[in-house]
């Protein structure tokens, strides 16, 4: 064995292990074996989503900053957008299932949408560095804002 082949080896075994892990930093927060025609039925944590925390992120401009887009009528915030769909209602059109995949990663679904993948990591473009390696909500702030917009129905809620 020459001197060089132990280099040689060594820089290989590197080269696997650095490509390993880039492949679990690319792997999908929500496996595709977790999404059901056009939701994601089971929730992202243990922990049952809180609607109070959920309007918090809902308007934080931090976080979701949903208002920036939608709009919610009755809701007590300037400026709401509408750019995409009034929120009002929307408990009475989609399930917990198809809230939850719209806020975790609406591209799963409509692949051209606008709206951002809150709880996704891979395959985005134009990331701020500090912001590629962890989604713009936790999977808890993902349960919280969809406790928050099934609260939003037909009965005044």
């Amino acid at each position: 064995m020459s001197a060089f082949q132990p280099v040689a080896l060594a820089m290989v075994a590197l080269g696997v292990s650095v490509l390993a892990g880039c492949a679990q930093a690319d792997a999908p927060l929500v496996p595709d074996s977790a999404i059901v025609a056009d939701t994601l039925p089971q929730p992202l944590t243990d922990t049952p989503g809180d609607p109070i925390r959920g309007l918090s992120v809902f308007l934080d401009q931090e976080k979701g900053h949903c208002v920036l887009c939608h709009a919610v009528q009755g809701l007590d915030a300037p400026f709401q957008g509408n750019l995409a769909p009034d929120l009002g209602r929307v408990a009475d059109r989609l399930s917990p299932g198809q809230l939850r995949l719209q806020v975790a990663d609406a591209r799963r679904i409509v692949p051209g949408t606008i709206m951002p993948s809150y709880y996704r990591t891979d395959g985005l473009y134009r990331v701020a560095s500090g912001y590629r390696q962890s989604p713009v909500l936790s999977a808890q702030e993902v349960e919280d804002v969809t406790a928050y917009l099934l609260t939003l129905t037909g009965d005044g809620a």
